[in-house]
């Protein structure tokens, strides 16, 4: 085998491990449809709403009661999150909001659920400041 051979293998390799660590799912995470969303969101005790994006995106808009913590500033302000609540975790896509399960269940907590898609899939009214 030749060098360019051996990196070849190596970047496949990396490659794989990246995608495979960045698309699993998460363990406790439940995917929301933007329905079953809302309905968990309107139930109102036991959960706590919190939108990871960052600021100036929360700013442009955000789902009445939430919570803005920031996926950059998650780790910092995980105590801020009671484990006694069931996390609901938002952002535009769905993509932080599947990163910042992933923080989480490191942190312990185990009843998660993310809206799928983001925002982009909400169709209900969100507030402005």
């Amino acid at each position: 085998m030749d060098f360019s051979t051996i990196l070849l293998i190596l970047a496949y390799a990396v490659t794989t491990w990246y995608l495979i660590t960045r698309f699993r799912s998460v363990k406790g995470l439940q995917n929301l449809s933007a329905e079953e969303f809302k309905d968990r969101v309107n139930q109102k005790s036991r959960v706590m709403l919190i939108d990871v994006r960052e600021p100036h995106e929360y700013k442009k808009g955000y789902i009445p009661s939430a919570v803005n913590i920031p996926l950059s500033q998650l780790n910092s302000r995980v105590k801020e999150i009671s484990s006694k609540n069931d996390v609901l975790l938002y952002c535009r896509s769905g993509m932080r909001s599947k990163q910042a399960a992933k923080v989480l269940s490191k942190h312990g907590f185990t009843n998660m659920a993310h809206l799928k898609g983001g925002l982009i899939t909400w169709s209900g009214a969100i507030k402005k400041k």
